[in-house]
């Protein structure tokens, strides 16, 4: 954890000093202070409709990673081996420690449809290169109303952000794809 460069697992402190010190790429710089000022500001007077993740956020109990493509497969690889790492940790660091993880922005305009195909394929990479068998008791069709997308013999919730959420503002990110790993332990 908190090895060199952008695509590694992170701690909030560890984040927050690459950003002050000029580290991280621009896009990773917009994407965490738009999710920080997200969580923690307000919206029409409201604050973040999720409590735990503003108290996580607030915390410092979530870890991050940035990801360079949401389909070149060596930076798909990196995410697996980051999401391995924190399954490794996160129940060891804190209470309510999820994985937050944000993608490079395309360099086109990517319509609901293309995000919706960019993170089944992201979820579906994860699927086939996960070193761990599926979970007996999680059936593996999405269409099932009891399936749970799983990675390391884990059943994890994973939530999003992007561009295209313009009337639901929680989940809204104007810089690309962000997704939340949580463990179902979480």
């Amino acid at each position: 954890m908190n090895e060199s460069g952008h695509q590694v697992l992170m701690e909030q402190d560890v984040l927050r000093r690459r950003l002050d010190d000029g580290d991280l790429p621009e896009w990773a710089v917009q994407h965490y202070e738009t999710f920080r000022e997200t969580m923690l500001g307000e919206n029409d007077g409201a604050p973040f409709p999720c409590y735990f993740g503003v108290e996580s956020e607030r915390n410092g109990d979530a870890l991050y990673t940035f990801v360079d493509s949401m389909t070149d497969k060596d930076a798909l690889l990196a995410l697996r081996d980051t999401v391995l790492e924190y399954l490794d940790v996160y129940r060891d660091y804190s209470e309510a420690c999820s994985l937050v993880t944000f993608f490079k922005p395309p360099a086109e305009n990517l319509t609901e449809a293309d995000y919706h195909e960019r993170l089944w394929h992201i979820l579906q990479f994860l699927h086939v290169h996960d070193p761990e068998p599926w979970p007996a008791d999680i059936p593996t069709d999405p269409d099932d109303s009891t399936w749970e997308f799983s990675f390391g013999g884990e059943p994890i919730f994973p939530t999003t952000r992007a561009p295209f959420y313009d009337e639901r503002l929680s989940r809204y990110c104007p810089w690309g794809l962000e997704i939340t790993f949580q463990p179902r332990s979480l």
